[in-house]
């Protein structure tokens, strides 16, 4: 029922800013929470940052301050934008959808960002 889509993923320098984002189609309309992961190489998939429908944002502890996600209900785009970026922050990133109704939970096909020392 809904598909996701991210871009925005490139080469950085350490340092660096990127704006990821991730586009959402289908049954747009009753997408809940939307959240970003990441998975580095041989590590298993992490919580980046959730925001809510009405915009109420959580971070992790090793991106707050940091990571800003945000998003655009009218154009079913949610976004993160990344300063001071790491090496550690090299990954591939996952955008994921709940549904206010159901139990459904979807996940795009990811963007690599990779941040050079």
């Amino acid at each position: 029922q809904v598909q996701l889509v991210e871009s925005g993923g490139d080469l950085v320098q350490a340092g660096g800013s990127l704006r990821l984002s991730c586009a959402a189609s289908g049954s747009t309309s009753i997408i809940n929470y939307m959240r970003w992961y990441r998975q580095a190489p041989g590590k298993q998939r992490w919580w980046v940052a959730t925001i809510s429908r009405g915009e109420n944002a959580n971070y992790a502890d090793s991106v707050k301050g940091r990571f800003t996600i945000s998003r655009d209900n009218t154009k079913n785009t949610v976004y993160l934008h990344m300063d001071s970026l790491k090496p550690e922050d090299t990954a591939v990133y996952y955008c994921n959808a709940d549904l206010t109704i159901g139990d459904s939970n979807y996940w795009g096909q990811g963007t690599q960002v990779t941040v050079s020392s």
